[in-house]
């Protein structure tokens, strides 16, 4: 009997329990920390089109799901005008998600057989020792004291994962340096900065993503569905270094939504005022303190993503860092990459070995251009005020050079009919 437990219910949580039940499992039990739905973590997120085409033909993801397009990127910087100066209009064929009805659509195509448990952390996850050193299972050890036990334990708990300890001991994200922003409102709050730019649709086209250039930073914006049929909202991601308010960001740690202090969220107001165009500094103010939440930024490179009969999924295998816009569909081919390995494996360790090959590689180059971009980008960033669009360019391309692709790299084979692995 494939017996699966999932560890942690977010993204990739659903992904990898519906990809076990499709592939063959016979019990998948998800375990998520929190009580509540999940609806109000994160706000916006990206999917290139090729990997959503990718990710629908695997059955991952289907237009049911809302979604906003976005077809071209703005590169600016502060010129004394409401806007800034153009460096760069960059085709940008991604979709934008909103993080909570993302996952309420990936929840509510979880198979019937999966049993979606909140409210009992999960302390620890270890294999289970058998004959001749070879993994018989896994158990699960929850924060109220009980135990249980599997064919296979996924940990898709995140960056701050527990079952990553029973994977590689000691792997740990590593603060970067720098933190970002983030914020969201109601697309209509715009029409208050019309007397700056005129109306928002000409202003900001709907389709377009934008960012804002500038010494040690940067600020990302653009449009994701609202939590109401037909709404939008604005997302944005503002990136700068921390401010001087006795953060300790060693640990992984994040500030959610209204948890910040009024002293963080004045402090990112101030830096807009200092950097950005007047248009969008005034944008930014128009986010309810509710709304912003402060987001420290991390980079997690591990050796490997599975041990005994533990597999690692999502954040809880490589963080990568933001500017990549990769981490949804790097979570989500995760899932697909399961699914095909259980279909074409004779056995678990088949089946892991499958997966390990598939996904490291993957992973790695991944993170390998998160730091680049974040380096190019925030941390070394060129002078913006003698930048044009062919210098913009090249400064792109030299970002990307040997690279995986911006957005993800591609896909591997879908998955296909089969028997999956065998028990035991």
């Amino acid at each position: 009997m494939e017996r699966v437990a999932v560890v942690g219910g977010s993204v990739a949580g659903c992904a990898f329990a519906a990809a076990a039940a499709r592939g063959g499992a016979r019990r998948v039990v998800v375990l998520e920390r929190t009580r509540a739905e999940l609806t109000d973590r994160g706000v916006g997120l990206c999917v290139h089109d090729d990997r959503y085409a990718e990710l629908a033909a695997a059955g991952c993801l289907d237009d049911g799901i809302a979604w906003h397009r976005l077809t071209r990127r703005h590169w600016l910087t502060a010129d004394g005008s409401a806007l800034g100066r153009l460096l760069w209009d960059q085709p940008f064929p991604f979709r934008s998600y909103h993080w909570g009805l993302l996952w309420r659509g990936l929840r509510a195509r979880t198979p019937a057989l999966v049993e979606y448990r909140t409210g009992d952390p999960v302390a620890s996850a270890a294999s289970v020792p058998g004959p001749a050193g070879r993994a018989e299972g896994a158990g699960v050890r929850l924060l109220s004291g009980g135990e249980e036990r599997f064919d296979l334990v996924v940990g898709a708990d995140g960056y701050r994962s527990v079952v990553r300890a029973g994977v590689c001991p000691g792997a740990r994200p590593e603060y970067t340096g720098y933190v970002c922003w983030r914020g969201s409102f109601p697309a209509e709050r715009l029409a208050a900065l019309d007397a700056l730019a005129g109306p928002a649709d000409r202003a900001w086209p709907a389709e377009h993503a934008v960012t804002v250039c500038f010494t040690g930073g940067q600020c990302v914006l653009y449009r994701i569905p609202g939590t109401e049929p037909g709404g939008a909202e604005v997302n944005w991601v503002f990136y700068a270094p921390p401010p001087a308010a006795g953060l300790r960001l060693d640990d992984p740690t994040s500030i959610p939504p209204g948890a910040a202090a009024e002293e963080l969220t004045a402090h990112v107001g101030r830096l807009a005022e200092r950097r950005l165009p007047p248009y969008w500094a005034a944008l930014i103010a128009l986010t309810p303190p509710e709304r912003t939440f402060l987001q420290p930024v991390y980079d997690l490179d591990t050796p490997r993503r599975t041990s005994g009969r533990l597999l690692l999924a999502g954040d809880a295998a490589t963080v990568v860092r933001p500017h990549n816009t990769s981490g949804a569909a790097k979570a989500l081919q995760d899932a697909v990459a399961f699914e095909t390995a259980w279909r074409r494996a004779a056995s678990w360790e088949d089946l892991l070995a499958r997966y390990e090959r598939e996904r490291g590689a993957a992973g790695r180059a991944l993170v390998t251009l998160g730091r680049r971009l974040g380096r190019a980008q925030v941390e070394r960033a060129p002078d913006w005020t003698g930048m044009d669009t062919r210098g913009a360019a090249a400064w792109w391309e030299g970002q990307l050079a040997g690279t995986a692709g911006f957005g993800g790299h591609a896909l591997g084979a879908g998955p296909e009919p089969a028997t999956g692995p065998a028990a035991g």
